[in-house]
């Protein structure tokens, strides 16, 4: 198979340069073990469904990426109700996404685009 051509990757989805969902199951697999072994967040998923939670980011970032999945969960608001989340946390979160994204090679325009999502859900997550 041969290496998709630059106009190919410029106008490519987000979904499509980070690999489809097999790719972004393994970037996400990667963000739930940064986020279970941070100790600034940790705390917040020790009594998850690790299964549930990866399912649902999974789908979050395939369909919010340009993919055709379907997110099945709540909006942002009503998933982080009363958790009370604050900035610290909320940049841990990203340090770890980032962290994450980089050990799959993931290139800068890429981890750009994903870091202006993160940021744009930031008032739907932070102090709700």
């Amino acid at each position: 198979m041969n290496a998709p051509t630059e106009a190919a990757l410029a106008t490519a989805t987000l979904y499509e340069r980070l690999g489809g969902r097999p790719g972004i199951e393994a970037i996400v697999e990667d963000i739930w073990n940064n986020h279970v072994s941070n100790p600034l967040i940790a705390k917040r998923y020790a009594n998850s469904d690790p299964a549930n939670v990866k399912r649902l980011v999974t789908e979050m970032c395939c369909a919010g990426f340009g993919g055709p999945e379907t997110y099945t969960g709540k909006d942002m608001i009503a998933a982080h109700k009363g958790m009370n989340i604050n900035d610290t946390e909320f940049v841990a979160v990203c340090d770890d996404v980032l962290k994450a994204l980089d050990m799959h090679h993931v290139g800068k325009r890429e981890k750009d685009e994903i870091l202006c999502i993160l940021y744009s859900l930031k008032g739907d997550v932070v102090y709700q």
